[in-house]
């Protein structure tokens, strides 16, 4: 599965310079002036799992694969995009196409790099930005639910459920808040609030680019970021973009040293992979083999067949069971063999949740 995560912010805070970092690609011109990047530029990159290099080992997998994750690098947004001004409408077309919204704000000072407000406040950029994303979901349901109204009132099932999810998303966005704080009362709500695709109910994690000196214990403009996100109930963490610029094309002793002598312990990427997963309630499991150790990415909660629908569809259509070893377990006992002579190898039939770690093996019959 993995993700794909929009990188958002106004123009000139950082966004391509990350992009292009994050992805290890000169993919996204990063220059100094706004509306640099046109049109998104999509990267994906391996997730960094100690976990699957450890089960490579051991079972002696001749290839490693790493899941996916995917960055999309979106054109900056000015005041007035819901309306169509600069790249208004492109931008928001745009964040509508991914799971998550990584929005990069500026915390840093720097005369050499111009800022459209000619001023530096993340929470005021922030702000910028869930505005027009507001704006924008207010118009749209300002037209859906009256018109979901009033099929509801002539009996229509479906667009009762419409009109009470909608419309509690409706007086949120009247309030001043996002879509995302809708609380849905049943699945059948769920599934109507995930098919209008509302802007502001995509979850939200903070980048907060800092200066190289501030990439370890943050600054004073990144402190209000984390303050914003602790009330919204939202994710943030803190990168140096330049750090992570640096950091392309070094090799893994290279980079431990560099990392050290930054205080740093693990890399932006590392720390922006890390919230991504709790922000969309994600977690790994593996298949190990000797041609390959893969990483696979299903949301908490999935159940076998949804896991072996990962690898191919015919897997869940004739998913039999699953056989599961705890990763903890596969590393003590030296791997499958021993993890089957200490019968720790499960079999898990239709209803098992996956937990994050698991090693599996499905038997399936199409």
């Amino acid at each position: 599965m993995g993700f794909r995560c929009g990188i958002v912010g106004l123009p000139n805070v950082g966004k391509s310079t990350l992009f292009n970092a994050l992805t290890e690609t000169q993919a996204a011109q990063a220059a100094n002036y706004p509306f640099c990047t046109i049109e998104p530029n999509v990267g994906n990159v391996g997730v960094p799992d100690p976990r699957l290099d450890e089960l490579a080992r051991i079972a002696g997998s001749a290839k490693i694969i790493p899941t996916q994750l995917g960055f999309v690098d979106i054109a900056g947004l000015v005041r007035g995009a819901s309306k169509g001004e600069g790249l208004g409408n492109q931008f928001l077309g745009n964040i509508r196409e991914v799971d998550a919204i990584v929005h990069v704000l500026r915390c840093f000072e720097n005369d050499d790099i111009q800022h459209v407000d000619n001023k530096v406040d993340p929470i005021s950029d922030a702000d910028t930005v869930e505005t027009e994303l507001m704006l924008a979901d207010l118009e749209s349901l300002e037209k859906r639910v009256p018109a979901a109204q009033k099929k509801a009132a002539a009996g229509d099932k479906e667009n009762k459920i419409i009109a009470s999810v909608l419309g509690q998303a409706l007086e949120l966005l009247r309030e001043g808040k996002p879509a995302r704080l809708t609380q849905p009362k049943d699945d059948e709500e769920a599934r109507v609030f995930r098919q209008a695709q509302l802007l502001t109910a995509k979850p939200v994690l903070y980048v907060c680019n800092v200066e190289e000196e501030s990439a370890a214990e943050g600054n004073a403009f990144s402190a209000r970021v984390f303050e914003k996100a602790k009330a919204e109930g939202a994710n943030a963490v803190i990168v140096s973009a330049a750090i992570e610029a640096d950091l392309v094309g070094m090799d893994a002793e290279e980079r431990l040293a560099f990392l050290e002598e930054m205080g740093l312990h693990e890399t932006g990427l590392a720390r922006v992979i890390r919230a991504g997963y709790d922000l969309l309630h994600l977690l790994t499991f593996f298949t190990v083999g000797p041609k390959e150790a893969r990483a696979w990415t299903v949301h908490q909660g999935a159940k076998a067949p949804e896991a072996a629908g990962e690898i191919h569809s015919d897997m869940q259509r004739g998913f039999i069971r699953a056989e599961t070893i705890a990763y903890a377990d596969y590393v003590a006992l030296g791997g499958e063999t021993g993890a089957k002579d200490a019968g720790k190898l499960r079999q898990e039939g239709k209803e098992y949740v996956v937990q994050d770690g698991d090693v599996m093996h499905f038997k399936f019959n199409v």
